[in-house]
């Protein structure tokens, strides 16, 4: 059998530019979303076809069993600098599952952590490069960034994007993988896996056994009853406005006394381990943002629909979520954009309507204005879709994207028309 190769060309291009730059590149992101294989397969696949050798390369996996004597800062110490044969050379440090070099009784205590203390002297050696990956509750990377005191260089791994899903998937053609991807999502192990029994309960163990465990370890919590219900109420409203008030209503009219402090805490825990994301409303004439309610899309769309057993299997929110993380993935910042505008009632009265633009998404000097439609089969469809688009009176790119199979066209406002699947896997469809 063939080994799985998964093309992960955006996250190997960033270590890459990395390289050598005085800095400690933390590889961090979704827990099993492939941030070893992009460090131990891939890039350094790629140090051996630049000409490093083999000997300059040091791969230290610290959850492997065989290496455990090196979870003693000491041990670990010593070995690092034992590998640095020379002052000529460059050495590269490829250290994966760092955490279990950090005791319980530093986190306990909050004692300095020795770890830190290693990696940041292994900068001042001008002949080294390190690059580390670490998760769980010991090593969740909101907390990490600050420990290398502006040392470090953060690349952020999310799960397989469609594209980069497609290009390992050997079951059928574009419309099979979509089929599949929208269902059981980005995590890259369920492309080793056949049936969709085996696919079902790889999703819900690693909630169950990893994201919500870390959750609850890192944080502290007394039991996973109301982190478990909250994240059941985000699966259920992707795509939706929400906050912690409406939310903790939710859980009272279920008999559970939660607070919307308790709520808040708690989503900035699921923000914290990559779970979930957040994006605000922002209003396009005022250029200004409004602070609630947020929407929140899984970083995941597959452990979204585990989480609600496959049940609510709506293409719309499905798509959208997926659009959501494609944007994000492609460097973007996504808001929801608000359009304010004044209609006559009946009565002759004035009434201020608010319209909804799915993503306003800006990179640098880029900005474009996307709405998320499923189909577009007439003309009332497309007045309904297009109708915040026209109320924005600057020049920036307005784009629809539908899953109607249509080659890309613009209408007769200049506005784009794509194909879902087009926008997915052509790295450059915004520009179009």
């Amino acid at each position: 059998m063939n080994e799985l190769v998964i093309k992960r060309d955006l996250y190997l291009n960033k270590l890459i530019r990395k390289k050598n730059n005085g800095s400690i590149k933390i590889i961090t992101g979704l827990r099993r979303s492939g941030k070893s294989y992009l460090l131990n397969n891939l890039y350094y696949d790629y140090l051996l076809s630049e000409g490093v050798k083999q000997e300059q390369i040091i791969k230290l996996a610290l959850d492997d069993d065989r290496n455990r004597e090196y979870r003693d800062p000491d041990k670990l110490s010593a070995f690092l600098y034992s590998k640095i044969a020379n002052e000529t050379d460059n050495f590269y440090f490829l250290l994966d599952e760092v955490q279990f070099a950090i005791s319980d009784k530093e986190i306990k205590s909050k004692e300095p952590i020795r770890l830190y203390g290693i990696l940041n002297g292994l900068l001042r050696l001008k002949n080294v490069d390190v690059y580390i990956t670490g998760s769980n509750s010991k090593f969740l990377s909101s907390d990490i960034a600050t420990e290398f005191r502006g040392r470090g260089d953060v690349v952020h791994v999310n799960p397989l994007s469609f594209a980069e899903f497609y290009s390992a998937y050997k079951y059928g053609d574009k419309y099979d993988a979509w089929d599949e991807y929208s269902t059981y999502g980005g995590m890259p192990m369920l492309l080793t896996m056949e049936t969709d029994e085996e696919k079902a309960e790889y999703l819900n163990n690693l909630f169950k056994n990893t994201y919500i465990k870390d959750i609850i370890e890192k944080n502290r919590l007394r039991g996973d009853v109301a982190i478990d219900t909250l994240i059941d109420v985000l699966a259920s409203s992707i795509g939706s406005l929400n906050n912690p008030t409406k939310i903790a209503k939710t859980f009272v009219s279920n008999g559970m006394n939660v607070s919307d402090k308790t709520v808040s805490t708690y989503i900035e825990y699921l923000l914290d381990s990559f779970l979930i994301r957040k994006t605000a409303r922002y209003d396009i004439k005022g250029r200004k943002y409004i602070n609630s309610p947020f929407k929140y899309y899984f970083s995941d769309i597959g452990l979204r629909n585990a989480r609600i057993n496959f049940r609510q299997q709506e293409q719309t929110h499905i798509m959208e979520n997926i659009i959501y993380n494609e944007l994000v993935m492609r460097g973007f910042n996504v808001d929801v954009g608000i359009i304010e505008h004044v209609v006559r009632t009946e009565n002759d009265k004035r009434e201020t309507k608010h319209l909804e633009v799915d993503f306003v998404c800006n990179k640098g000097n880029q900005r474009y204005y996307i709405q998320s439609a499923f189909s577009i089969p007439s003309a009332e469809k497309m007045a309904q879709e297009q109708a915040s688009l026209d109320r924005i009176d600057d020049s920036f790119k307005k784009i629809i994207i539908t899953q109607d199979r249509t080659k890309l066209w613009r209408n007769e406002k200049g506005y784009v028309i794509m194909n879902l699947l087009d926008f997915l896997l052509k790295e450059n469809s915004l520009e179009l």
